[in-house]
């Protein structure tokens, strides 16, 4: 769920927004000694979306939540989509993850796994990252640090330029989806006040009563085996190690041969 974009964006304030600690993009000018600053709307609307959700981090409630009026506001930033925009840069800043001459440490499967557990811990904080589409990112500093990051490792493998921005996208899809599932199941837990363990358990009649073994022999195996003897969040889990572990693999073949 995001704020719908129109024809007329202006993409040059959004940009100058996202990147104005570098260019200086800066508050209101004109009138009175402004009261507000873009970090303060900013702070304000992931609060108010890490406690009740991406829709309800609305211009209107932004505003009263800082005792400013509504069209204040917008002097400020253009509306609700590029308020998202600037939340989410803000929250993938967060993670903190080393730059350019910054010193690293470990191998570069564990320099992946830095971004891995610092995008899914900032998912986690921030359970409404999975109400927004990340198709057409913004191109802000949070964004880019983590592109910079993983393209980083893969050229100091050797991986052809082709070959490293595959290989990097992959990972951070691969990376930003599993999180996304992870900050879906908070979102639902929080709203309905229903573990996912407990849902499953409130249909565990179905394999009584509907599932027919014949038409899932290879199920009914694994189960036989043990295979779904784990919680469902331990089978996300060591489903989520085992394709990322697989990937890296599959990376590491390439630059082994």
């Amino acid at each position: 769920m995001t704020a719908e974009r129109t024809g007329g964006e202006d993409v040059d304030r959004t940009l100058a927004l996202l990147w104005r600690v570098r260019g200086g993009a800066a508050e209101p000018t004109r009138g009175r000694r402004p009261t507000l600053t873009i970090e303060r709307i900013v702070a304000a609307a992931i609060a108010v979306a890490d406690a009740d959700g991406l829709a309800a981090a609305s211009m209107h409630r932004v505003a009263k939540e800082l005792g400013a009026g509504t069209m204040t506001l917008y002097t400020y930033v253009p509306g609700k989509a590029e308020l998202v925009d600037l939340m989410v840069d803000d929250v993938l800043v967060e993670r903190r993850l080393p730059g350019p001459g910054e010193p690293r440490t470990g191998d570069w499967r564990e320099q992946v796994a830095l971004y891995a557990e610092r995008t899914r811990a900032a998912y986690r904080a921030h359970p409404w990252l999975c109400e927004v589409s990340r198709v057409r990112p913004p191109l802000g500093p949070g964004q880019l640090a983590g592109q910079e990051y993983l393209l980083s490792i893969m050229a100091e493998l050797g991986l052809p330029p082709k070959q490293a921005v595959a290989a990097a996208n992959g990972i951070g899809t691969y990376v930003d989806a599993n999180a996304a599932l992870g900050a879906e199941n908070t979102r639902l837990e929080r709203s309905t006040g229903q573990s996912t363990e407990a849902w499953w358990h409130q249909r565990s009649s179905f394999w009584e009563n509907y599932f027919v073994v014949d038409a899932h022999p290879a199920m009914n195996r694994i189960w036989l085996g043990g295979g779904f003897d784990q919680s469902a969040k331990a089978q996300g889990d060591t489903a989520y190690e085992f394709g990322l572990n697989r990937m890296l693999d599959g990376i590491q073949a390439l630059v082994t041969d």
